[in-house]
């Protein structure tokens, strides 16, 4: 039987808003094979969000998915008028390109969130967040090695001010959000646990 057990949908809301801008940018200022994995990833993200709205209700953990969303979504808005990109691009699309980089450092926060407030993380859920922090530590990790590479200089083609620290600083912030969580699974799947119980506290 299929279920949305453990799956924030607010988190997937999220995921769906900044692969959308970040498309939208990818078309506009770039257009190369991160445009194609972008639209497969959204399609996909919309899949879920689809069935978990209509398909699958019934097993959505509504009551505990209750993240305000605004608490990510207008901090995100009022960074990127304090750090965008200084390229030649239009200034809305550098806006849009600002937001979508804050934005995916932070949209797993309500998945987090439900998980703490239910405290015993299912199978299925606990290996995709497992999964979106291994990616999101070797998306880091590719950054913090692409600027030692080229010993900053690309940090310094993303343009000048705060701009290129943020965008290191938002993968870096990504990264560690869900360290925490990766511990205890790393922790449960060693010690043989097929349901991760979370300790008061965790994420």
């Amino acid at each position: 039987m299929v279920v949305s057990l453990g799956l924030s949908l607010k988190s997937q809301d999220l995921t769906a808003l900044f692969l959308a801008v970040r498309l939208y940018c990818s078309f506009v200022m770039e257009y190369d094979i991160h445009t194609i994995l972008d639209t497969a990833t959204l399609a996909a993200t919309l899949f879920v969000i689809y069935m978990i709205r209509f398909k699958l209700r019934s097993t959505y953990m509504l009551d505990k998915d209750n993240f305000k969303l605004y608490y990510v979504i207008v901090p995100c808005v009022v960074l990127t008028t304090f750090a965008h990109p200084t390229t030649s691009h239009n200034i809305v699309n550098r806006l849009c390109w600002a937001f979508c980089v804050y934005l995916e450092a932070v949209s797993v926060l309500p998945q987090l969130r439900l998980m703490q407030n239910t405290k015993i993380v299912e199978p299925f859920t606990a290996h995709y967040v497992f999964a979106l922090g291994v990616a999101r530590f070797l998306s880091c990790a590719h950054w913090v090695l692409q600027v030692l590479d080229t010993r900053g200089r690309l940090l310094t083609a993303l343009g000048y001010g705060l701009w290129p620290s943020m965008v290191l600083l938002s993968e870096i912030v990504q990264t560690f959000i869900l360290a925490d969580f990766c511990y205890y699974y790393v922790k449960s799947v060693f010690g043989g646990q097929l349901v991760l119980r979370l300790p008061s506290g965790v994420v």
